[in-house]
Formats: structure tokens, C-alpha cells, sequence
């Protein structure tokens, strides 16, 4: 019996492996083998969670055909692969991908780092910060107090606990746009909500136009879902989006869904204008697609002089077109899993009842810990001061990764949580597997694309400050000297920090 569980096509690996940049060859260096490149580019991916675990490889005469290679460049590169346990073969059953005994089982998305490895590694994959205090404990206490009439319940509320449900459309209409509590469910966090919305709008082999980069673990889901991922490329630096390609996509590809990030856009940091968001809606309406609009990083305006524009669905109040998502998990707190959805009533309606198939309902708890922060005054509270939190960190990070890597390029965003940046010809691949070596985890640009994009850049989240900052720019900066030199699978010492 086989011990694949997927399949990865010739012209898709390719695709991935041509994205790649090559490794600069150091000074004094000769540049690899044909074979041994080929073999790194695999491995790359692999550690990297583009070609997941145990995915059947294409034979030999397939890929060297899609690569315009020799059949023995192949093969001397699958037998490296074999020797190095990154490759497993049995005859009559083709070969698979696999890792080394004692190496971790890589990640498709951007899982935060487990506790117990913190000591020794920096980690810069996970775009969340700390839980705000003294808010966290007192919602959660604010919420004990308000549970004994719902401990008397079922406890099942697939839309949401009324109450929360009311104040979240009172909200909105606080914001201009009139919203009932009809128009409003509670999700187990912004990717509950996008989960229940790809499954609703976009099943197998249904289009999906996204912003090009987009965030990780949505991309991430959406593939897993069966959806044909459609990129729309964003405009350079804090640009955002390109109207008329989007435009051009939605008229041509007539997608059935839709997902931007119109609010300090993650990865890049961009604030789309109100004459893009209104662009925008009536773009999606006319080609009769739902667009799907994240406000995670609403409420992370870092720079006070910033106007922000209205909400996307402002442009379309009743909810016919655009559909958005919420969530407390930037703007608090990760572990907070609350998110929501607002959308037409009957969209509303169509939600909760698949929803009885997934997961019934969200924790009554940590819905009536955000309603009470939210119905207090702690939730303003709380992120004021995670804003202050974030703008601290960010201007810490900017200053240390320019000063130990001037080389590298970026545009310091007014909101949000990450900073995109453009390394200096380096593949960020390639330092996202070195820096696991020297003690960081950065994620790789092409983790925020479709099909290998992205390949010179890297994401930077606002999570560190003071020393740990300057230390992660260090660490970075020995990562890129390590892959100028050719050496990511060296064995650099890894060095451990002291919070």
C-alpha cells in the first residue's frame, strides 16, 4: 500500500521551483550541480509547507520534461533527496515527500510557535500579541458573573448569544451602517467566519479572486477547501489595490467570491481610500460576486494623523453584496476566539444552518466576556493600549532591521501588525530556513501567494520590542549572511535569548 495522501502535479513543481530564486554563490564558490540545486529547491518547499509531507512527487521523465532538464538530473536529485530523508520511494507506488527523524513536521500556515521553544527562539511567524491586562481578567470575570442564567440552557446559540449578537449591529450602526441583530452571527474567530463563508459561497472548483499577497492561513484554507484561487496583483509599497485589474478579474473570471483586506492589509500594511472601496463593491455587484471583506486590523490605526475611510460595507448597507468579518483576535487578544460575520439576513440565516454541521456554536463564556468589555468601556481601553503596544514595537523593529540590514526595503504602514519587506535580492526562502538555524522564525513571502509569489520577500509582525527587537534584526542579518554564503543547510550555532 502507498504512503501518499496527495499528489504534486509536474507543472505545478515547476511553477513553484521557478519562482524560487537561485542561492547567491559566495565568493570564491562555484555554483551547484544542476542536480543539487534541483534537490535544495525541493527541500525548500517542503520544509517550507508549500509541498506538504507524504505529497507523490512526479516521475522522473515527467518533471524533466516540465524543467527542460535531463531525466538524470532528476533522478540524481531524487536520490540526494532519498539519502537526505526528505525523499521516500517504493517501487510500483512512485515517491513521496517525507522529513528526517527528529525534524518537525512543517507547517502549511503560520501556527504560533509552541511555548516550551520560546526560550530559544525568536518568533517572528505569529502576527499576535500578548492579552491586554487587567482587561482580559476582568471581562472574564464580568463574564462569570452574567453565566448562571445561560448554564440553565442548552448552551447551543449556532447565531450567537442575543445580547452580543444586539451590540455587535449597534456598532455598526454606531460606525453609519445601520445593522440589525438579524444581520449579524458569532463565529469561533475570523476563521470560523471565513470557513463558514467558503463553504457556503465558494465549494470545489469554485473561483476565488484574492488579493496578491494575501494573508497565510486564509489562502491556506481556501486551497484545503477545493477553491480555485484567482490573484489579483496589489500596487507596490502601501498602494493597495489595483482597481482596474480588479476590474478585469471580476468581469473575465466572474469569481464567485472575492476576499480583500481593506483595513491595514496583512501582509502589507495598506489602507485602501474610499474612491477604491466604493470602486470595489460596484465592481463585485455588477459581476455578481460576494466580496468578502476582513476587518481584523480595523482598530489598529497606529498613526493618529491617518484619516480612515469608511467601512467597505458602507457602500453597501443591506449586505447583498459585501459580507464582512470581525474578530477579537488582532485587536485583543488571540486566544479570544470571538469573531463574527455581517451580512444580509438571509445569508445570516443560510450560516447558522449549515453551522449544525460544523461546530453549533461558540463558548457562551468568551461571548459574554467581549460583550461585557464591549458594553463597559474596557474594549476601547484595552485597545488603546495595544495600539500604543503595537506602535512601540513597530518603530523598535523599523529601526533595528534598518540598521543591521540597510539593503533591505520596505514601507512602514500607519496600522496594522506586519511589515512587508523586500530582501535585498535574497531568496526569503532561503532565510526563512536559515534563520531557524541562528534562533528565528520568519515566515517567507511566497507563503502569502499563489503559486511560489513573493519569493524576495519576508513578513515582520509587531510582537517584539527593545532588546528582543534589536536581537531579531540581529538574527535576521545573520540568516541573510548565511544564505549569501550558500550555507542554510550549514550548522551555524544557534544562539538563545533571555526575555
Amino acid at each position: 500500500m502507498s504512503r501518499w495522501t496527495s499528489a504534486v502535479g509536474a507543472a505545478q513543481l515547476a511553477r513553484q521551483l521557478a519562482a524560487q530564486q537561485p542561492r547567491p554563490a559566495g565568493p570564491g564558490t562555484r555554483k551547484p550541480p544542476a542536480y543539487r540545486a534541483l534537490a535544495d529547491g525541493i527541500r525548500v518547499l517542503v520544509l517550507e509547507g508549500r509541498v506538504p509531507v507524504a505529497a507523490r512527487l512526479p516521475a522522473e521523465r515527467e518533471l524533466a520534461l516540465a524543467l527542460a532538464v535531463s531525466r538524470t538530473t532528476v533522478a540524481a536529485a531524487y536520490e540526494a533527496l532519498r539519502t537526505e530523508g526528505f525523499l521516500e520511494s517504493r517501487r510500483g507506488s512512485g515517491s513521496w515527500t517525507a522529513v528526517p527523524a527528529g525534524n518537525p513536521l512543517p507547517a502549511r500556515g503560520l501556527e504560533p510557535l509552541p511555548p516550551e521553544a520560546l526560550g530559544s527562539m525568536i518568533d517572528l511567524g505569529c502576527a499576535a500579541l500578548p492579552a491586554p491586562e487587567p482587561w482580559l481578567t476582568r471581562g472574564i470575570q464580568g463574564a462569570l458573573e452574567e453565566l448562571p442564567p445561560y448554564a440553565h440552557t442548552h448552551g447551543d446559540y449556532p447565531a450567537g448569544i442575543p445580547v452580543l449578537r444586539q451590540l455587535l449591529a449597534e456598532r455598526y450602526t454606531a460606525r453609519g451602517i445601520p445593522t440589525m441583530p438579524e444581520q449579524i452571527m458569532v463565529t469561533t474567530g475570523a476563521m470560523g467566519a471565513m470557513d463558514a463563508l467558503c463553504h457556503l459561497f465558494a465549494g470545489r472548483g469554485e473561483r476565488v479572486a484574492v488579493e496578491s499577497p494575501s494573508y497565510a492561513n486564509i489562502l491556506q484554507l481556501m486551497r484545503e477547501a477545493g477553491s480555485r484561487l484567482v490573484p489579483v496583483a496589489m500596487l507596490e509599497g502601501l498602494g493597495g489595490w489595483d482597481l482596474d485589474r480588479w476590474r478585469q478579474v471580476l468581469r473575465e473570471a466572474a469569481p464567485r467570491l472575492a476576499y480583500v483586506v481593506a483595513d491595514f492589509h496583512n501582509p502589507t500594511g495598506a489602507l485602501a481610500d474610499e474612491e477604491r472601496r466604493r470602486g470595489l463593491v460596484e465592481a463585485a455587484r455588477s459581476a455578481g460576486t460576494v466580496l468578502v471583506v476582513d476587518e481584523t486590523m480595523t482598530e489598529l490605526r497606529l498613526d493618529e494623523k491617518t484619516d480612515q475611510p469608511r467601512p467597505v460595507c458602507a457602500f453597501d448597507p443591506a449586505g447583498s453584496t459585501v459580507v464582512t468579518v470581525g474578530s477579537a483576535s488582532k485587536a485583543f487578544w488571540a486566544g479570544m476566539r470571538i469573531g463574527w460575520v455581517r451580512a444580509a439576513p438571509d445569508v445570516i440565516r443560510s450560516l447558522v444552518a449549515a453551522r449544525a454541521y460544523a461546530d453549533l456554536g461558540t463558548p457562551v463564556l468568551e461571548q459574554l466576556g467581549v460583550n461585557w468589555l464591549m458594553r463597559t468601556g474596557g474594549w476601547e481601553e484595552a485597545v488603546a493600549v495595544r495600539r500604543a503596544q503595537a506602535r512601540e514595537n513597530r518603530d523598535a523593529l523599523v529601526t533595528a532591521v534598518r540598521r543591521e540590514l540597510p539593503e533591505w526595503e520596505f514601507t512602514v504602514p500607519a496600522g496594522g501588525l506586519t511589515l512587508w519587506v523586500r530582501t535585498g535580492g535574497l531568496s526569503g526562502s532561503r532565510i526563512a530556513e536559515a534563520g531557524e538555524r541562528v534562533g528565528i522564525r520568519v515566515p517567507s513571502g511566497p507563503r502569502f501567494g499563489v503559486d511560489g509569489a513573493f519569493e524576495g520577500f519576508v513578513r515582520l509582525p509587531f510582537t517584539v520590542a527593545g532588546p528582543v527587537a534589536d536581537e531579531a534584526a540581529t538574527r535576521l542579518a545573520a540568516a541573510a549572511r548565511l544564505v549569501e554564503r550558500g550555507g542554510t543547510t550549514g550548522t551555524e550555532p544557534q544562539r538563545t535569548f533571555v526575555a
